[in-house]
């Protein structure tokens, strides 16, 4: 039952092998870690890329009610403007018939 251990590989060559796949586990972490850094990068530049985006909403929304604003103006002196011109108009029309009258006067 105590039959001895034979190893039929050479000790060099396994510690050759191991290592090796040292070498290859270590060269996989540091591009894991390569990879964990760009991706912490991308992150940043995802959250900034979204303030951006919130920060261009808040100032169309802006410049949307601004637009909204004028043009409401626009839709008040409008009126306003033929209002003056019709009563300009309706007092000269006013005047001219009044005048020949008024010179008329004893």
């Amino acid at each position: 039952m105590n039959e001895p251990i034979t190893v039929t590989y050479d000790l060099v060559e396994v510690l050759k092998e191991l290592k090796q796949d040292i070498k290859d586990v270590n060269t996989k972490l540091e591009k894991l870690n390569t990879i964990e850094v760009e991706l912490a990068e991308i992150k940043t530049e995802v959250r900034n890329f979204k303030e951006d985006v919130r920060d261009m909403k808040t100032v169309q929304n802006t410049l949307v009610k601004e637009v909204s604003d004028l043009k409401g103006f626009r839709s008040l002196i409008l009126p306003l403007i033929v209002g003056g011109i019709s009563a300009v108009i309706g007092g000269i029309v006013t005047a001219v018939f009044r005048l020949p009258s008024l010179l008329l006067k004893p």
